[in-house]
């Protein structure tokens, strides 16, 4: 999930340093309280715009400011910003585009709402509930959007609905799926040439691929404060049958699942890993699955389109699996990789545009999936992109970029039966959000695999942290549920 060498990645334009001041965290905006009150001012008028991006705003230029993270397939972010500026000359609007590392989003856009001042639009790829009081309500563009296209999938709902306030805080308009990324000769070698199928042929696997390698080659499951490392975590206690909340919102987290889940990610580090897992950054598994030291990753594709570019025979020999099996009669489920969501701060002067463009967007679904390599698909079900991504010798049967063998990304076909959204069964609340951006699972699993607690003893201690963010956020009347 995430752009490898430096090298590889396309000038982007940067927001200048200092442009807000003093860097604010996510967490610092939480804490200070300056979420902006939530009114009648959430609730813009109903677009008048038609969905082709012509505007029937009042005449003379308009504008319209983008953040966004440089994309994990830098071929991307070459189409994207010529395509929307040229919407923009043809609907009289001029349109700036800033690309930064997806890791500073939260400090930027926290920065920009304590200013009250900055982009009229900021693509975010975890939820971004956290900022539903200061967000302009996305309702009309959600019923236009499935108007045409049919209604969203349910983990697309879920990260940008809230159901306890009835309010769309974000627009999400397409996901990366998160399946497994193994190298398949070395699984051949250890009588998995089709990779795993569960959690423990893939511990059993890479294991032996530790020892015959003498430690060389690893398995590449994170414990770090990063994405990769929260999706990984929520994947395996998900299919172990455990969850952080139900879908009423009530705190789940201590079970004897999620118990399971941490004794088996402790049992993955002492025979399958080494230190390094601790302080991964987010490109950490991408750069090793690509250099040869890890043998299995739960990631999207980005890193083996960087490997087609870079290494060929490397990518020949990297495979997808899709999700691992846990417990008996569970399941297997993955969190989506990335989900693109868009919001719209309430200080933006430029509302109605952001929400043409956004329209303008799922009209060209079929350009942002192909541009993007395959790694974005739609989250309605009936954009242009369906039959060329799905569909009897489709992209997915035969890659465009390609793939040997071409028919390698079949095993994506049905990634929209098995990716859910963070917070799963429940919603993607600000709660969740909280606990994503704070890393709580990732760290509860690190601190049973480093023995500084016993895996029911790292469950109880994550229980407490986040029973206590769920308190807050129901005191703000933002979440529901009562345990």
């Amino acid at each position: 999930m995430k752009k490898l060498p430096a090298d590889n990645t396309p000038g982007s334009a940067k927001v200048g340093e200092g442009l807000l001041g003093r860097k604010v965290t996510r967490r610092d905006f939480v804490k200070t309280g300056s979420l902006l009150a939530l009114g009648a001012s959430s609730f813009p008028t109903i677009l008048t715009a038609c969905a082709t991006g012509s505007s029937t705003t009042k005449s003379g230029p308009k504008t319209l400011k983008i953040l966004q993270w440089s994309h994990f397939v830098p071929d991307y972010d070459k189409w994207f910003d010529p395509w929307v500026k040229q919407w923009g000359q043809d609907n009289n609007t001029t349109v700036s585009v800033d690309h930064i590392t997806y890791s500073d989003i939260p400090t930027r856009t926290a920065s920009e709402m304590n200013a009250k001042s900055g982009h009229d639009l900021i693509l975010w790829i975890v939820p971004p509930s956290q900022y539903e009081q200061s967000t302009v309500d996305m309702s009309d563009v959600v019923k236009k959007v499935e108007q045409k296209y049919g209604p969203q999938l349910n983990f697309a709902k879920l990260t940008n609905f809230n159901p306890h306030t009835n309010r769309y805080f974000g627009f999400t308009y397409s996901f990366a799926p998160d399946p497994g990324d193994y190298r398949k000769s070395l699984f051949q070698q250890v009588g998995m040439p089709d990779g795993p199928t569960t959690w423990d042929e893939m511990l059993t696997a890479v294991t032996q691929i530790k020892s015959k390698t003498k430690g060389a080659v690893r398995g590449g499951i994170g414990f770090s404060p990063e994405p990769d490392s929260n999706m990984a975590a929520r994947a395996l206690i998900w299919s172990f049958g455990g969850a952080e909340q139900d879908k009423d919102s009530n705190v789940t987290i201590n079970s004897d699942a999620v118990v399971g889940a941490v004794d088996y990610m402790a049992r993955l580090f002492k025979q399958a890993e080494t230190a390094e897992v601790f302080s991964w950054n987010a490109a950490s598994n991408n750069q090793g699955l690509v250099a040869g030291s890890l043998s299995f990753i739960l990631n999207s594709i980005s890193a083996y389109r960087t490997a087609q570019a870079s290494k060929p025979d490397v990518a020949n020999d990297i495979f997808f699996s899709k999700p691992l099996a846990g417990a008996s009669g569970v399941k297997a489920l993955a969190s989506e990789h990335v989900i693109q969501t868009y919001i719209i701060p309430k200080f933006s002067k430029n509302q109605d545009i952001a929400k043409e463009f956004l329209l303008y967007l799922v009209d060209h679904a079929s350009d942002y999936v192909y541009q993007s390599k395959l790694y974005e698909f739609p989250v309605n079900p009936k954009t242009n992109a369906q039959d060329k991504l799905y569909g009897p010798g489709g992209w997915l049967d035969s890659d465009p970029y390609k793939s040997n063998p071409s028919s390698k990304l079949q095993v994506l076909k049905d990634a929209t039966d098995w990716s859910v959204n963070v917070g799963y069964p429940g919603p993607a609340s600000p709660a969740i959000g909280e606990i994503f951006d704070k890393n709580i699972l990732p760290s509860m699993m690190a601190a049973a695999a480093r023995g500084q607690k016993t895996p029911k003893q790292a469950v109880a201690e994550a229980e407490q942290q986040i029973k206590a963010i769920f308190t807050s956020w129901r005191q703000k009347g933002l979440v529901g549920g009562s345990s």
